[in-house]
């Protein structure tokens, strides 16, 4: 496995090997001994799997969790995806800021999203099915967003604006500067 940062302290990719040959391949798509190398505390255990399946254009995110908040390890298993982070801790160097990494059923590639960021993503095939396991159960009073098209944040979704498509939740969700005084997550160099 190979860790690859990103321009955000703490978001990395991740790049498991894949042993392939005509008829197929294998590959691990998690070992709980890779938690040191992505530098995930040693606290956190992943709890829940998830799975969802998009079609072309649907723009899910950008969510978090506030309390003590949830880390993602997310991977596309069929399709091809942009997918995105964006810092929310206080006093980061890179608060407000976004990185992306697009993630295939080729390339394998997962990325570590840990908490104190908003996470989101963009289908760009026809269809994409994105799997993650996350360190904290689904529950609705903790479960937050801002807005997908935050005009300071600037995303580029890969995609034309009329193609792109989201829920009513995800439409309807704050700015980050409307929620910022709210958010638990500081920086820790």
């Amino acid at each position: 496995m190979r860790v690859i940062p990103t321009a955000l302290p703490g978001l990395v990719a991740i790049e498991p090997v894949a042993h392939a040959d005509e008829r197929g391949f294998f590959i691990e798509t998690y070992r709980r001994e890779w938690h040191e190398r992505i530098a995930m505390p040693p606290d956190q255990s992943f709890l829940q799997d998830n799975h969802s399946r998009s079609t072309r254009g649907v723009v899910r995110g950008l969510h978090f969790q506030v309390g003590a908040g949830v880390a993602k390890l997310v991977r596309c298993a069929r399709g091809r995806i942009l997918d995105v982070g964006v810092d929310l801790r206080r006093g980061s160097p890179t608060y407000g800021r976004w990185a992306a990494v697009e993630l295939d059923d080729e390339n394998m590639r997962e990325l570590y999203v840990p908490v104190g960021f908003a996470h989101g993503f963009c289908a760009l095939s026809e269809v994409a099915d994105v799997m993650y396991k996350q360190t904290g159960y689904y529950d609705p009073d903790v479960e937050r967003g801002i807005a997908w098209d935050d005009p300071d944040i600037a995303i580029d979704w890969s995609l034309p604006a009329g193609e792109l498509s989201v829920s009513e939740r995800d439409a309807a969700a704050p700015r980050l500067s409307e929620i910022a005084a709210e958010l638990p997550f500081e920086w820790h160099p």
